[in-house]
């Protein structure tokens, strides 16, 4: 795509600060230290391995929406071979897609085990052809690469003889009339917990499926607890009813910025989680202006891949991430250990800052040339340059009254041979910290 475009910078006197704390029970200084990796680390790889892969089915969700009975579900036992798995060829990859962390499944809704649980039967060592863990191989790669290892871990258990049922469908028992065995499966659950806190020290957890039973319930300050008695450095995501240290919407991305201080979107890069032989992809171009918008907002991405059954990871898959990384490696110093940039309606784009916000970065979708605008600038611009290759680039300053506390608008020229193939970034030098106007014009 190319066009031109003029995209504008409106502002307020203000500098960068940091959004407010996720409405949690949690004291937000008590987990704010060990918080910073992750906002450095803006990428991370989710990875949705189960069985379901077998017959390309959705997660768990297929035999819940009576796509299939849970028979034929979990029949896909007998073919989960990972035959093809290769923990390296996954480790390399999700570093060179300059994802600082990954989160694996270690168990998802159907109650499949991906590693040897010893608390039941139902596990990939136990129940499948592959007979071997897959989480500790790749969890030894990924920390060889200096990556964060997440574990996926779903509360409910739609497989389990004590758990009360789906959704909200009490056929099995509800929770109020047998609370013992609630309570077995309570200790089956933490059960497990214990057994991946010990086993693999995940760096954080990532939970699921907490919105079928209350904090009480589920005894989410416990588990709060239980894992960081073992693991005090862990962080644990926002799905735990109350007691996670940040929050994770997913797909959906939000309209304006999110209200928290730590955040995550959570995101496909096909249509589905898990693998699915007819799916539709996301073009590189789309994931990394997802990404860059998620970045640019305060947050991180932790995009999806779904390996096949074997092991193998999809053609499609291994182009997007090879092509976010060759993005990420030309472009990282506006990405990582970065701000989350202007508010909206100041730039019409995606915007970072350096940590000490003397740098602006901005973000231009597509193959725009031409003239950029900003409005509202209240610093002096040092230089321009185009991140990834050093081109300087000239800019004028238009309609600065000396008696006006207004500032004038800055116009920066875009030659056409310095774009990037995905997206170009300019880095603006400033004088000092970031200062923006919004007021109304005239003496204001």
């Amino acid at each position: 795509m190319k066009f031109k475009g003029i995209i504008l910078l409106c502002g307020l006197v203000v500098s960068a600060t940091i959004q407010g704390f996720a409405q949690s029970k949690i004291d937000p200084k008590d987990i704010s230290h060990k918080m910073q990796w992750f906002g450095d680390a803006k990428l991370g790889i989710f990875i949705h391995a189960g069985i379901y892969a077998v017959d390309g089915i959705d997660e768990s969700w297929s035999f819940h929406n009576k796509k299939i009975s849970h028979a034929d579900y979990m029949k896909q036992l007998k073919g989960f071979t990972m035959k093809n798995y290769n923990p390296v060829f996954w480790a390399d990859l999700i570093k060179e897609s300059g994802a600082r962390y990954a989160v694996l499944t270690t168990k998802h809704h159907d109650g499949v085990a991906m590693y040897d649980t010893k608390l039941n039967d139902l596990s990939i060592v136990k129940s499948t052809p592959a007979k071997r863990d897959m989480v500790k191989p790749l969890f030894e790669e990924l920390r060889k690469r200096d990556i964060k290892c997440g574990a996926y871990f779903s509360l409910i258990d739609w497989s389990n003889i004590n758990y009360p049922g789906f959704l909200k469908d009490s056929s099995r028992y509800s929770v109020p009339d047998d609370y013992e065995r609630w309570g077995r499966f309570r200790n089956f659950f933490q059960g497990q917990i214990k057994e991946i806190n010990a086993m693999f020290k995940p760096d954080l957890w990532w939970f699921d499926g907490d919105w079928e039973h209350s904090a009480e319930e589920w005894e989410s300050q416990k588990v709060r607890h239980l894992i960081l008695s073992g693991n005090p450095d862990a962080i644990i995501n926002g799905r735990l009813q109350g007691y996670g240290d940040y929050e994770t919407p997913e797909q959906n991305f939000p309209v304006s910025r999110p209200k928290y201080n730590w955040w995550e979107l959570c995101m496909t890069t096909s249509e589905n989680w898990g693998y699915h032989r007819d799916d539709t992809w996301k073009t590189p171009y789309e994931v990394i202006t997802i990404f860059v918008d998620a970045v640019s907002n305060g947050g991180n991405l932790l995009l999806d891949m779904g390996p096949k059954a074997d092991g193998t990871i999809p053609d499609e898959q291994i182009h997007v991430l090879k092509e976010l990384g060759a993005w990420n490696k030309k472009h990282g110093e506006a990405i990582f250990n970065t701000l989350g940039g202007l508010p909206q309606g100041h730039f019409y784009g995606p915007t970072t800052l350096s940590k000490d916000s003397t740098s602006l970065y901005l973000f231009l979708h597509g193959h725009v040339s031409g003239t950029v605008m900003l409005k509202g600038l209240v610093n002096n611009i040092k230089e321009i340059s185009v991140v990834g290759n050093g081109t300087q680039l000239s800019h004028k300053v238009v309609g600065k009254i000396s008696w006006s506390p207004v500032p004038g608008l800055v116009y920066i020229d875009i030659p056409e041979n310095v774009l990037d193939n995905y997206m170009t970034v300019l880095k603006l030098k400033l004088d000092k910290p970031l200062k923006l106007y919004r007021g109304q014009g005239g003496l204001n």
